[in-house]
């Protein structure tokens, strides 16, 4: 498609990708809801303040949210950079405009919606596809999130949801319109190259001393040797800090017995059902016929139980279980509506009961299975005990460690010997370090961080020969060090670089004739000048643009082609000067399928565009205002895993 739709295309998808991606299969939203009135505020919204806290805690989710999208190789600077900061601040008070719109317009959700949503969670089934009330239980523990807390959550995402889909929805691009776009798209233009090379001027300048003194002054940064230095440093790992723990028996059984509650398991039901739904709005006649459906359907369940899964898969209008032959899997109590666990809990295996009416409709339960609380033996759970006591053990000591090894770095700052001996560390050394991260530099040295380097490269580590402090550059790693040799910034010789500035302002000289004489062709072509000494025929287009210089592309697509053959001038630093002339216009035909997805593409676009628009009128409209943005050099927050 054109570059325009393009560019903008991934402009709006990270916009709303950003801000507006449905959040309860990771956390909710219900969670920025919650906002003090501290006296850190960064955003006023709808008369609701978000604080510091809030922002901290958004900018951690985004980015777990990234790094499982893109994985562990995400540069960690794209966290600290104002851009990211700001972006997030700004899908906080897009939520809370969001939300404010949609409690005005009074959006609710079903308990239906409610339920498919939460079984749509990946991670909360079983291999079977059936709902795992476990994993969900453990699910909200992670979140500290109650079920009440969540399922609200869930309500608010799906209520902003029906916004969205509303507003991009009403979008339509005429056929019309989408044909002309994809008939530019499409257009070859016949076009011929006639290019005045520098290389071929270069017998025409003259370079004299002065020119090349003149450039050296005015181009110091060509020429500057970056500051350098070499350094000695220690790394406290982790693994080095917790070496050797072990556990007891007498740990894990102490464990086992104070946690007690966590090993037991509640009372939990299978059954099968059969759904005929109705709505709750539905007409009496509606209702009556559903009725009379499902008293229908009971009477042939229990004159011949057997056949209930197969009445199920036949007549039963819950698409989830219907296909199982109406199996529901184990659930337990608070994970059904009420009418249906209050039955399901209520019989006895083999047990079929009446109609139940919930807000689904008319359900026939058929109870399968019972699970009785118990609390699994010491045996079953004495690894996943041992590994938790290792974590916290782990967590102990490293915690101690660490602050023997921040305090010793500060308090012999003269030296990395005293921290290495008392804990046991190896100083290795590096070289050749600059303020800038090195991609050339070792894959994974510790020394090659932003963090680090940044302080290494402080007055007191530099003037004062005192170590840097200790620096976090991973979870569970700590580096410190202390300058060695350090070269400041300097300006290589002139004599040393004088051959190569000769090289360069004779090019740029001879591109400069290359470039005149290119202009002065180039205008008596479109004066109606002799055409001759152009190249071969080639046809330039979007479709064929990764063959093309994309100045060339750009110049060429973008030409006049009112009036045949048309003219255009190309500037090439440092390589000369080209003149392009297009003797043909022709639109390549492109299948069904293709203009189809060109349609589709455009819709998108046009939708996106919409909600973005909308959006700015939300927030207009809720007088969203931003006190505090983040701003270069702000204090890292904390992102890690």
């Amino acid at each position: 498609m054109l570059e325009f739709i393009r560019t903008h295309q991934r402009l709006t998808q990270f916009i709303l990708l950003l801000f507006i991606v449905p959040s309860f299969a990771f956390v909710g939203l219900e969670g920025y809801s919650r906002m003090s009135d501290g006296d850190n505020v960064v955003a006023k919204v709808a008369g609701q303040k978000i604080n510091q806290q809030d922002w901290d805690t958004a900018l951690r989710e985004q980015a777990d949210r990234v790094r499982q999208t893109y994985g562990p190789q995400v540069d960690a600077k794209v966290f600290e950079s104002p851009e990211f900061k700001n972006g997030v601040l700004d899908s906080l008070v897009i939520q809370k405009a969001l939300s404010a719109e949609a409690a005005k317009r009074n959006l609710s959700v079903s308990d239906q919606m409610l339920q498919q949503a939460i079984m749509g969670i990946p991670g909360l089934t079983k291999a079977d596809g059936k709902f795992d009330s476990e994993r969900y239980k453990a699910f909200l523990s992670a979140r500290g999130m109650t079920v009440e807390m969540f399922e609200a959550s869930v309500r608010h995402d799906i209520a902003l949801q029906q916004i969205r889909s509303a507003v991009q929805s009403s979008v339509f691009v005429p056929q019309e319109v989408a044909n002309r776009i994809s008939d530019i798209a499409a257009q070859e233009r016949d076009t011929q190259q006639l290019r005045f090379d520098s290389t071929s001027y270069l017998s025409k300048v003259n370079v004299t001393d002065d020119m090349l003194t003149e450039f050296y002054n005015k181009n110091a940064a060509l020429f500057e040797i970056p500051e350098q230095m070499s350094v000695e440093y220690v790394v406290l790992t982790g693994a080095t800090a917790v070496a050797g723990i072990t556990v007891s028996d007498a740990d894990i059984k102490a464990f086992y017995e104070q946690n007690a509650q966590r090993y037991t398991t509640d009372e939990q039901r299978r059954a099968s059902h059969i759904l005929i739904s109705v709505k709750k709005d539905a007409s009496d006649a509606d209702k009556a016929a559903a009725k009379a459906k499902a008293e229908n359907l009971l009477a042939q369940v229990r004159k011949k139980p057997s056949d209930f899964a197969k009445l199920a898969k036949e007549n039963s209008q819950d698409p989830g279980s219907a296909v199982k032959g109406g199996d529901l899997g184990f659930f337990g109590k608070g994970m059904m509506v009420k009418p249906f666990e209050e039955t399901a809990f209520k019989l006895k295996k083999g047990d079929i009961s009446d109609l139940v009416q919930s807000d689904f409709g008319f359900h026939i339960i058929m109870l399968t299975d019972a699970k009785a609380a118990g609390t699994k033996p010491l045996s079953e759970v004495k690894p996943e005990i041992t590994l938790e006591i290792k974590r916290q053990l782990a967590s102990k000591k490293y915690t101690e460690v660490s602050e023997t090894f921040t305090n010793t770095v500060y308090e012999q700052a003269d030296s990395l010997k005293p921290v290495a001996d008392k804990l046991k560390l190896k100083i290795e050394t590096a070289s050749g370090l600059t303020r800038q991260v090195n991609p050339k530099m070792a894959p994974g040295a510790p020394y090659n961080n932003e963090r680090f380097l940044k302080a290494l490269f402080s007055d007191d580590a530099i003037k004062n020969k005192r170590n840097s402090e200790a620096v976090e550059i991973a979870p569970n790693v700590l580096i410190a060090g202390r300058v060695v040799d350090y070269k400041p910034t300097s300006k290589r010789p002139f004599e040393e670089v004088k051959a190569a500035i000769k090289e360069r302002v004779s090019l740029d000289q001879a591109t400069a004739l290359a470039k005149a004489d290119g202009e002065a062709r180039l205008a008596k072509l479109k004066a109606g000048g002799d055409a001759t000494g152009f190249g071969e025929v080639k046809p330039v287009s979007r479709a064929k643009g990764k063959t093309v210089h994309p100045a060339v592309l750009m110049a060429v697509l973008k030409a006049d082609t009112t009036k045949l053959p048309a003219y255009v001038g190309v500037d090439f630093p440092l390589q000369g000067y080209g003149i392009y002339r297009i003797s043909k216009v022709t639109v390549v035909p492109s299948d069904k399928a293709r203009r189809q997805a060109e349609q589709q593409q455009i819709n998108t676009m046009m939708s996106e565009q919409e909600m973005l628009a909308y959006i700015n009128a939300v927030k207009l409209k809720a007088k969203a205002e931003i006190l505090k943005p983040a701003k270069e050099n702000d204090a890292p927050v904390d992102v890690k895993n």
